[in-house]
């Protein structure tokens, strides 16, 4: 160690309240860091465990391959495992209880397929043979058809097609019937027999509206024909961004036609084929890895460079004996190295105890949120503390160098003299007459320091516009993030809905007989009528208007056709309606003047680009009309019909709406409007649902299922909206704790460099009082730099933060279309939170100097 380095040691020490400070402030840098990488690692992890119980363990799954193609796959360098599976069809389960489940669904794993999919044995054990079968307890629960291990099944095994169609139905699709008829059958029927060797637990991947029952047999690859036909579901080496190629060229070389991938899984990878998608990852990874990379620079940069004016005269006496501009850089250098030898160690060990702790007080409400055993746990990866530590000493090397750079520029004189912080010059410290004259000589005293003191105050603006910028930016980020999941959820807000599949009315005796079951919790039924309406061409949704300009024939005397949905709630679910969107319940029950709730925000799903959108459905005013079209029986043709005018315009849908594509409005009504905007013709074809939630949907489905109601559809939809719930939890969490790191980063790096700055500031206010400033002048005197601070960050910061939301937005903007609107609300609070937080520092650092001693201030070399 050179003479240099052992100067900055002993200063370091000698000087211990600044060394600590400033080693503080790198271990809250660092530990946002960690905190960060191991959140975003711990949750992946979690729900990658998640998607594995629920869906299985593999990347691509290659479809409908021969021997031939499959040994190509397990021969692919890529390829860890394979699991094979086949879908043999349909037989009929004699004796089922639920018409909505007639079948037996026949699956096919080999030992390798029952180790990757989540098939759970609750007795007996898995087939060896492709003449043994594991049944769901599904069949003995719900279609009340009991089976014994050791019983031998007869089965007639098939492919569903529709009456008329020509191709075979799955698993997703639910079972075709109309007038109480079944619409579809069995087609290439094979017979094959089965010994019963367990049971299993109701897979997770067959959905509540399949019309089979699970029961799983085994493959066995080696007895495979040369024509026969298996899935290939690979679990890869290595998960990165080529795997969709390198699927898709191994495809085409052994003429494999379909290549499915599991979506699901490979999200929490960071992956998704959809380009949309991936730039839109991409771009919002860039942006937040900024927002934390200049926030932590801004944090340290600052602690720095506060050093290196305190050090300025230590740094001139090394000058004055001979010590070089190198060797002056080297030693803010150094002192860099030092306290980040000492800091990112503590630093990566406070992160991880910080978000450890975290995790353990919020593991109860996301398994609850989840619906799952599985338990958030602490994932501490070699490439998450990489992570850390180059960012940590790359945020460093930035924040230390121009200090550094400035530190070696340092000549003897002006460092002993001091004059390289201070510039007097009649033009550098000039202030407008017009702030003497408004806030007395308190202020303009405030206004000459700040000019005169420039770098320190650019470093103070600097730490406020920062912590305006990330403050912004993150809230910014999470409500649109919130906001994009939930147009992902297209509307649905509910578990399941019921309705009869020939589309008749659900009368009010079933309705209460269903929403009086035991774990439902809400309900609402709706009665749908669907008409037509003439819009005017001004009226009409922007996504409309191009498609008029390209081809005016969609006009009628300058008005376009809407398809209305016209939902009519009963009494007690319309008041409540009401109440919520601002409507008044009188005027919606009047069937003598009809009137209805508009809803004039949709949000839909593009079918061309997979893009979600939320767009204007119609440019209407409170009070406006909509003019229904009717239809001449005779002639077709449509003819003006009854109106209904506006009562409210809302985003807000009642539950279980469901939300249209543009061209299509959804409007709410009274059980009363609707009896009179329609016939007794229409009114026959007014279809009912009944949307419900539930604490346990399974178990509600089966009850309902249990009641034996001809024809009625239970959809249930819990799943998939668990699984959106999954991922608004996941970034609600993770993005409000980094709004509560960013916000306690920034306040203390407010607080430190004002406090800091205000210390060395001891000998100025001493002169100012030996001259006469009173106490209350002095307090003055501060709260106006506090405002100077305030007012000059905010107009700096805020266009800033504009920018960068927009940025933001744009990068949404891949995957998701709504319009830009700024938050004002957390604007309002930054500005609000701005002048307290600089005022509460400026007091604190005032206090401290307050009770100092003129005389001994006045001889203070240091601070």
């Amino acid at each position: 160690m050179n003479i240099v380095h052992t100067l900055t040691i002993r200063h370091l020490q000698q000087n211990k309240r600044r060394t600590l400070v400033t080693i503080i402030g790198v271990i809250i840098s660092v530990a946002m860091v960690t905190a960060v990488a191991t959140l975003v690692f711990s949750f992946a992890d979690l729900m990658i465990r998640q998607a594995i119980a629920d869906n299985g363990e593999w990347h691509v799954q290659y479809q409908d391959v021969n021997k031939e193609q499959l040994a190509a796959i397990r021969d692919d360098e890529a390829t860890k495992t394979v699991a094979i599976t086949r879908d043999l069809g349909y037989s009929r389960l004699a004796g089922s209880q639920n018409a909505n489940k007639p079948y037996l669904f026949i699956k096919q794993y080999d030992a390798q397929g029952f180790a990757q999919f989540p098939v759970e044995l609750s007795k007996g054990r898995l087939p060896q043979t492709d003449k043994e079968v594991v049944i769901s307890e599904a069949v003995a629960t719900n279609a009340k058809v009991k089976y014994e291990i050791g019983d031998r099944l007869t089965l007639h095994v098939g492919e569903r097609f529709e009456n008329g169609g020509d191709h075979p139905l799955d698993q997703t699709e639910p079972l075709r019937r109309a007038e109480n008829q079944l619409t579809e059958t069995l087609q290439h029927l094979k017979t094959r027999e089965y010994t019963v060797v367990g049971f299993i637990k109701r897979p997770q991947w067959e959905t509540a509206w399949a019309p089979g029952y699970t029961v799983i047999s085994y493959v066995d690859e080696t007895i495979m024909g040369a024509n026969d036909r298996v899935n290939a579901a690979v679990a890869l080496q290595k998960v990165n961004p080529t795997l969709f190629a390198h699927a898709e060229n191994l495809a085409e070389s052994n003429q494999i036609e379909t290549v499915h991938y599991n979506n699901d899984l490979l999200h929490y990878y960071g992956l998704s084929k959809s380009e949309a998608s991936y730039s839109m990852m991409f771009s919002l990874t860039a942006i937040l890895m900024a927002v934390i990379m200049i926030g932590s620079v801004s944090l340290i940069y600052n602690a720095f460079a506060i050093s290196v004016s305190e050090r300025s005269r230590h740094l001139g006496m090394l000058a004055s004996v001979g010590a070089t501009k190198r060797q002056k850089r080297n030693s803010v250098l150094f002192e860099g190295v030092v306290i980040g030898l000492i800091s990112i160690p503590v630093g990566i060990l406070c992160g991880l105890a910080g978000i450890g702790i975290t995790i353990w007080f919020i593991n109860s409400m996301i398994q609850g949120a989840l619906w799952t055993a599985e338990k958030l746990t602490l994932v501490v990866t070699p490439l998450s503390i990489l992570i850390t530590c180059v960012v940590s000493m790359l945020t460093i090397f930035i924040s230390t160098y121009l200090p550094a750079v400035k530190a070696s520029k340092i000549s003897a004189m002006d460092a002993i003299r001091q004059t390289t912080d201070v510039k007097l010059t009649a033009k550098a410290v000039k202030t407008s007459k017009l702030v003497r004259k408004l806030f007395g000589i308190e202020a303009e005293i405030g206004l000459k320091n700040l000019k005169r003191n420039k770098r320190r105050y650019h470093a103070i603006v600097f730490s406020l516009v920062i912590s305006i910028v990330l403050f912004l930016s993150v809230s910014f980020f999470t409500a649109s993030l919130k906001q994009s999941i939930e147009l992902s959820q297209e509307g649905v807000n509910y578990d399941m809905e019921v309705s009869y599949g020939d589309g008749k009315r659900i009368d009010d005796r079933l309705v209460q007989s269903i929403a009086s079951l035991d774990n439902v919790t809400e309900y609402n039924v709706i009665h749908a009528l669907y008409r037509n309406a003439w819009v005017d061409e001004a009226l009409i949704a922007d996504e409309l208007r191009e498609k008029v300009k390209q081809d005016r024939s969609l006009l009628r005397n300058g008005k376009y056709a809407y398809d209305i949905i016209i939902h009519a709630l009963d009494d007690s679910s319309l008041q409540a309606y009401a109440k919520a969107v601002g409507a008044d319940y009188e005027q919606l029950t009047n069937p003598d003047q009809p009137a209805a709730i508009v809803l004039d925000t949709i949000h839909y799903k593009e079918m061309a680009t997979g893009k979600y959108v939320q767009a204007k459905a119609i440019y209407t005013q409170v009070g406006e009309s909509i003019e229904f079209a009717k239809s001449d029986k005779e002639t077709g043709e449509k003819t003006k019909g009854n109106k209904v005018t506006v009562a409210a315009l809302t985003d807000q849908a009642p539950m279980g709406m469901n939300t249209p594509e543009i061209g299509w409005l959804n409007i709410v009504v009274s059980e009363r409007v609707m009896n009179r905007l329609a016939d007794a013709e229409e009114l026959a074809h007014v279809q009912t649902f009944l949307h419900l939630k539930s604490t346990e949907p399974l178990k509600t489905q089966q009850e309902i299922e249990e009641l034996h109601e001809t024809n009625l559809h239970v959809y249930n939809l819990y799943q998939s909206r668990k699984s959106k719930e999954q991922r608004i939890l996941l970034m609600s969490v993770f993005s409000y704790g980094f709004i509560v790191l960013i916000s306690a980063i920034s306040i203390a790096n407010i607080f430190n460099t004002i406090s800091t700055g205000v210390a060395l500031r001891k000998r100025e206010f001493a002169m100012l009082k030996s001259v006469g400033m009173t106490p209350k002048g002095f307090a003055k005197m501060l709260n106006y730099e506090s405002i100077f601070y305030g007012v000059k960050a905010l107009l700096f910061g805020l266009p800033i933060s504009f920018v960068v939301m927009y940025l933001i937005y744009r990068a949404l903007a891949n995957k998701f279309s709504y319009g830009f609107a700024l938050p004002w609300m957390s604007i309002l609070s930054v500005i609000v939170a701005v002048f307290v937080i600089v005022g509460s520092a400026m007091l604190y650092a005032g206090a401290k100097v307050k009770g100092e001693n003129i005389i001994d201030a006045l001889k203070q070399e240091h601070a």
